[in-house]
């Protein structure tokens, strides 16, 4: 949920879960070709797979085998073998009538989600820049991606002790308000399968039992949004709201951070209207609209 550390007069605090510098082992110091193994195989077929899709464009929807091994200078007999594979997991189809390749629909629904995250970050943007201004403390929007969320949009407070926050930052979804924002509302063998990640305890405040953390995002459907006292980083809280799509299901969060020093039980109750407003807000562009009731 958070990055690292405090921000005092505009000097960041990094932590070690930023960037992780990593090494390979040397190569062999003999001038010889490169060993052929099943991992550099697999290697190569991936890369070639990828040429392959990158072939196809606008212009040029559809394209046969001969027309393939040429443009990845690759034998037919490789470029067909790919196909097969490509096909049979749904990113190519084959025109029965040509017997050339087209993109699948596979890809279609990759390219979804895709967009589906940037529609939702393109939306909250001007909304969140609303509700920076108005309680003047950082606002994120995040996602949930396998048992961690990810920070796609942020924006920092002015204030000289404020929270930092990065885009591309992960943190465990259990622990911080995001996260607990959107579990709520996921279906049980979604929540089950994060769960089984374990639950680690980041601080003392941490909940780090199972059936606790159930009864904890039963208070998060309850009340509409989540609320993070120094679960994940000590000295900082958080309130979440949910983002709703077009169908009702929620796809993200938005989450309001400050330190415990400003952020006492006075100021959560003030402005955790502000984040619930500003949560519908951003799911009434995403199309969702509330039911009347009766």
């Amino acid at each position: 949920m958070w990055a690292d550390g405090l921000q005092s007069g505009g000097t960041a605090v990094h932590g070690a879960e930023h960037i992780v510098s990593m090494t390979t082992a040397s190569p062999s110091p003999l001038p010889s070709l490169p060993p052929r193994n099943a991992d550099g195989g697999r290697l190569s077929s991936v890369a070639s797979s990828i040429r392959l899709l990158k072939a196809f464009s606008e212009e040029q929807v559809e394209i046969g085998i001969s027309d393939l091994a040429k443009r990845l200078g690759v034998a037919k007999s490789t470029v067909h073998r790919l196909a097969v594979t490509l096909v049979a997991d749904g990113m190519l189809e084959q025109n029965p009538a040509t017997g050339k390749y087209r993109l699948g629909l596979s890809l279609f629904r990759l390219g979804s989600l895709v967009r589906r995250r940037m529609d939702v970050s393109n939306e909250a943007r001007s909304l969140l820049r609303d509700l920076r201004e108005k309680v003047n403390e950082t606002v994120h929007l995040a996602v949930l991606d396998g048992a961690e969320i990810m920070y796609v949009f942020n924006l920092e407070s002015t204030q000289a002790i404020r929270m930092r926050s990065d885009v591309g930052v992960r943190k465990p979804a259990y622990c911080t308000a995001e996260g607990q924002a959107i579990l709520a509302y996921q279906p049980l063998e979604l929540i089950d399968r994060v769960l089984s990640h374990g639950l680690a305890a980041r601080t003392p405040q941490t909940v780090t039992d199972p059936a606790a953390l159930k009864k904890v995002l039963e208070g998060v459907r309850a009340r509409g949004c989540a609320i993070e006292d120094e679960e994940s980083e000590l000295g900082m809280r958080c309130i979440a709201a949910p983002l709703r799509n077009d169908v009702g299901e929620v796809v993200a969060a938005i989450g309001l951070a400050g330190p415990v020093s400003r952020l006492s039980k006075k100021a959560l109750s003030t402005h955790i209207p502000h984040v619930i407003e500003t949560a519908a807000a951003i799911s009434a562009r995403l199309g969702h609209r509330v039911r009347a009731v009766g």
